[in-house]
């Protein structure tokens, strides 16, 4: 067993190259931006397309950073963590805890801007699009009922 809560997947080490964009992901979180409540982790907000994360593969939007070249990640505001990216070099170790498909206060977008409404307008606009089809139905064998 290697002590984590239940269902909660193992870390997990990631290495990176820095590219000319950078590492290609986007955090949030920090003790002053909680993006879980009562969790003051780091989090994986957004993975830039063919930045060095997203060619590497293996780290996902919602992921908690537990530590960056051996610094752990633990109550920091969100701008030292942002130093601790930025200073870490050319060849980046990250300690990453996976975002689990169990946990329900997780993040629950994955757009890393915090705004999930782009998951939201496909139902809205496909419920409105039943009503107003029910409508025109119901308007038009309403129209062909007359009376005896």
């Amino acid at each position: 067993m290697n002590g984590s809560a239940p269902g909660t997947p193992a870390a997990l080490d990631i290495q990176l190259k820095r590219g000319p964009a950078g590492l290609g992901f986007n955090i949030v979180g920090g003790v002053d931006q909680q993006f879980v409540l009562n969790d003051s982790g780091i989090y994986v907000a957004k993975i830039k397309e063919n930045g060095a994360a997203a060619l590497d593969g293996r780290l996902q939007e919602g992921d908690k950073i537990l530590a960056i070249n051996g610094h752990k990640l633990e109550n920091l505001p969100h701008s030292a963590a942002v130093d601790l990216f930025r200073n870490a070099g050319e060849d980046v170790q990250l300690r990453v805890q996976p975002k689990s498909q169990l946990t329900a206060n997780g993040p629950a977008s994955s757009r890393g801007d915090g705004d999930s409404s782009s998951s939201v307008l496909p139902l809205v606009a496909v419920g409105f699009a039943a009503a107003i089809l029910a409508f025109f139905a119901y308007k038009r064998l309403a129209g062909s009922r007359r009376p005896f």
